[in-house]
This record gives structure tokens, sequence and C-alpha cells, in this order.
């Protein structure tokens, strides 16, 4: 009795609630991309009781990392979570307009197609049933015992008269089957281009996961932020640079080339783009105590001592020094940029390399004709650009135009404000280079040779076969020693503008402008001696 009233009692306490399981769905809002990798932002709504649940989330990649994921939510109270990874449910294809229009074009393409099929079939039943016809009459044997001649000649003349017309029908049915065959074609066409429209769109279930939340809610709907990072995502700058060397000017449009291999599709997402690197480096490497020492030398051991078997001394090893491995990241000064893309975007996974453009900059550079006739036979158009916007020109792949016409493409260093780097913008074949070496009386040309001096002589030729004025940085170069005793000496007429240029040695550079139609020459002799019985490498 004592046990069936405390039974009664605890009937009558309150129990807690049973958490109930509510599975929903995400859809990606918004996505940040680093150079290597994107933080994802999925809003997840759903409709449950106030209450606890536990809601499952049935979408989510199958390579998310578990330990960056962040949730929210400003109208339910959020507990543990957890990605399950197994006995997952059913999840259903997906669905948008756009989805559903294309099966509603793959339908109406295969009843086209069935349509056309069904022409052509009726064009060859008719041609098959006037072709039955014809050999039915043409098998008819005559009997002529109690047939009078006229009977006979009607019947025949019925047979022609017969066979003539299932002949002309059958051939004017014919002249109906190339439209039909044609509008079988066109109708398989079509079905195919359906089918590649709604394959765009929706792509097979990938490998996915769900995320488990323990919820509680205060209303009937309930709304939920989960951002996750992926590493398989990344972007990169690329320029177009058009020059207009008569202005001049420097036109970069700059945009961007985005990728992803996330196994999803980002559609209609809101796009940020960000130089920062949360997956490289973000500390300063440490140094470790490098301990030096002094000991007395070992002994060789002689020649007659090995021969006697004697091995021969071992070295100590060097102490093991930990050391930790860093991962390779490409540079960047000043502060983070962040790039906020204006509109919506859609981005497909493993298919594309989508190409958002960014702004248009204009620069002023400094133009000039780049001579090295040394290796070159004309001069080569140059253009200094030096980033005077106060953010920095990032690394990238730039494509060069010059009055209209692509001359090819470099790699754009990254310039912080203020820096500079020269850009080639192709031949200019108007300016011709020779590098002559005037021929000696014994048949060598340019170089004069004895047992301790070697002596060359040059002429540097610039010809303007145009019809406008160039400013020319011509350069050759003179070989250089760091030994007294090898001298080396160089003339010049006209004298260099610089020596050892950008702390090169040896590096000679002249300036001069040009006329149309000019020819300017440049002397350049040098010599290396050296004193008798030495060897010149």
């Amino acid at each position: 009795m004592r046990n069936l009233s405390l039974l009664a009692l605890l009937a009558l306490l309150p129990l807690p609630a049973l958490a109930d399981t509510i599975q929903a769905t995400s859809h990606i809002t918004a996505i940040t991309i680093y150079p290597q990798g994107a933080q994802v932002t999925r809003e997840v709504t759903f409709a449950a009781p106030p209450g606890p649940h536990d809601l499952l989330i049935t979408d989510l990649p199958a390579d998310i990392e578990p330990d960056l994921i962040r949730l929210a939510s400003p109208d339910a109270t959020l507990g543990a979570f957890a990605l399950r990874t197994d006995r997952l449910p059913p999840r259903a294809e997906p669905s948008s307009p756009a989805i559903e229009a294309a099966k509603a074009n793959m339908k109406t393409t295969e009843a086209a197609l069935v349509e056309a099929q069904r022409a052509i079939d009726a064009i060859n039943a008719q041609v098959e049933a006037q072709q039955a016809q014809i050999g039915f009459l043409t098998g008819l044997k005559l009997e002529s015992a109690g047939a009078t001649a006229e009977s006979l000649t009607a019947i025949a003349d019925m047979i022609q008269t017969k066979v003539l017309a299932a002949r002309q029908a059958a051939q004017t049915a014919q002249i109906g089957l190339p439209a039909a065959r044609d509008g079988v074609t066109k109708a398989q066409e079509a079905l195919t281009q359906a089918q590649a429209a709604l394959e765009a769109l929706s792509r097979p279930d990938a490998e996915y996961t769900a995320l488990s939340v323990a919820v509680t809610t205060t209303s009937d709907t309930g709304h939920l932020t989960v951002t996750h990072y992926t590493a398989d995502a990344s972007w990169a700058p690329v320029y177009d640079m058009a020059l207009d060397r008569k202005a001049p000017k420097l036109t970069v449009d700059r945009g961007v080339l985005v990728s992803q291999s996330t196994g999803e599709d980002w559609t209609g997402v809101d796009l940020t783009l960000s130089t920062a690197q949360p997956s490289s480096q973000s500390t300063p490497s440490l140094l470790y105590p490098d301990l030096k020492s002094l000991t007395d030398p070992q002994p060789m051991a002689s020649a007659d001592a090995v021969s006697d078997g004697m091995t021969e001394p071992v070295m100590a090893a060097a102490p093991v020094v930990e050391a930790r491995s860093v991962a390779a990241s490409t540079a960047y000064q000043g502060d983070t940029v962040v790039y906020h893309y204006p509109s919506a975007v859609d981005v497909a996974t493993g298919v594309e390399n989508l190409r958002l453009a960014l702004d248009s900059l204009t620069f002023t550079p400094e133009v000039q004709a780049r001579a090295v006739p040394r290796y070159d036979r004309t001069a080569f158009l140059v253009a200094k650009l030096t980033n005077t916007e106060k953010e920095i020109l990032l690394p990238g792949t730039a494509y060069l135009t010059r009055d209209g016409a692509l001359v090819g493409s470099t790699d754009l260093p990254s310039l912080a404000p203020g820096a500079d780097t020269t850009l080639g913008f192709g031949a200019i074949e108007g300016l011709k280079l020779t590098r002559d070496m005037p021929q000696k009386a014994t048949g060598d040309r340019g170089i004069f040779t004895t047992s301790t001096q070697i002596e060359e002589k040059a002429v540097l030729k610039v010809e303007n076969l145009t019809d406008e004025s160039w400013p020319i940085h011509l350069m050759d170069q003179v070989p250089y020693s760091e030994q007294e005793d090898l001298q080396i000496t160089f003339t010049a007429d006209p004298a260099p503008s610089a020596q050892d240029v950008q702390g090169q040695r040896g590096i000679l550079a002249w300036d001069f402008d040009i006329a149309p139609k000019e020819t300017k020459e440049i002397k350049l002799d040098s010599v290396m001696s050296w004193p008798q019985g030495k060897v010149l490498q």
C-alpha cells in the first residue's frame, strides 16, 4: 500500500517535458573569402511550439570544421550542439523557382520529342499500309478459266489503278518524312539543352553532415545563424592595365577571381573579400640560444695507422635543436583590406573562376623606351607605376594593353602606398638597336688579347625610324673585379648617366632623347689587366 501511495504521489508531480527533434535546412546568405579559406554564414528558420527542442540542421557540408562553428539566435536560448555524421535522415532534393522551371521545361521538351516521333511513326505507318496493299494487289493470281476477256481486262485495270494510287499515296506520305525527322532532331536537341540546364542548377547529393542544437524557444518560430569556416575557397586579384603613352595615363581596372570547391553552390550570397589570412602564421617565430664552443683539434691519423686497421675518429653529433614549422605565406604591408561586393553573387562549386569587377584607378606613370643592345634588337616601352592611392595594391596577374592592343601579362608585386614598380608594354619596332664590335686587321672582332690583358671595344647604336621623339634609357655592362691584382678600367663616349645601377656592379646607363629619324652612338671600351703568371677566370 505504501508503494502504491508513493507512485500515486509521483504521478501528480510535474515532469520535465521531453525535447522533440525538429528538422530544418539552412540557407547560405553571406560569405567572407580570404586568400585561402572562407567564413560561411547560414540562416535557419524553423517552426516549433514554445519549449525545448532538438534542432537538427541536415544540410551542412561533410568537411565542416567543428572547432570553428559559431551559433547565434535573437529569439531562442541555445544549449549544447554537436555534429552528426552517421544515421542521418534522408535529405530532400534541392529545389528553387529556377529548378522547378527547369523541371517543367524538361517535361515540355520530353512531350515535344514524343509528338515529333509520333509524326514519323504515322508517316511510316501510311507508307507500310500502301506497300502492303501494293504487295497484295500485285500478288493476285487471275484464273482465266470461265473468265471473259472483258472481265480480265477490267480486273487488270482495277489492279493497275489501285497500285498506282497506293504508290502515289506512299510517295505523298514520304514527302513529309524529312520535315518530321528534322522535328525529332530539334526536339532531341531541346531536350538535351533542358537536361543540361537542370543539371547546372541541381547537382547530385554530395556527402553531408548534420548539426544537432539544443534550443529553447519562446514563440512558434525560431531563427538561428550558423557561421563556420571552410578551407576550400580562395580569391586572387586580377588587373587590366591600359597605357595611354601620350597623356601619359595608366588606367588600372581592378578585379578578383573567386573560386570554391565546397561541394555546394553559393547562390545569391552577400560577398566580402578580405586580405586577412586566418589559416597562416599569426605569431612571430621563436629564436633559440645558439651555443658555440672551442675544442682542441684532433690529431690526424697517419696513413700507416689506417692501413693497420685503425678506425678513424668519429665526430660527435651536433646537438638537436627543436624548431617550429612555419607555414609559407605572402607578406602584406599595411592593415587588412576588406572589399564588400555591392550586389548578390552566385559561385558554383568546382566549375569556375568567377571574375568580379571592383573599381578603376588612374595613375600618371613615367614612360620611357628602355634599350639593352647587348641582347635586344629593339627598344621596349616601359612605364614606372607609383602607387599614389591610400591603400595597398595586392599582388596578382596584370594584363597589359597599349593603345588598345594586348601586349602581354605580368605578375604585379605587392605595392604599398608610395611604392613603385616598372611594367613592360612591349617592343617598339621603330627603335632599332645594334651593338657592333669594330673589325681588327687580324680578323678578330672587337677583342684585343695578350697574355696579361684583354681589351674590348664596342659601339652601341640606337636608330629612331619613327616620326616622334623618344626618351631613351640605354643600359650595358662592363666587367668588374674585387681583386687588387685584376685591374679593370673603361671609357665611354658620351659618359654614362649612372654607374652601378640599382647597386649592380658594372651596370651602366645612359639617358637621352632621340629625335625622329635620328641615330645615336655610344663608344664603350673596357680593359682588363693582370700580373704575369696569373690566369683570368
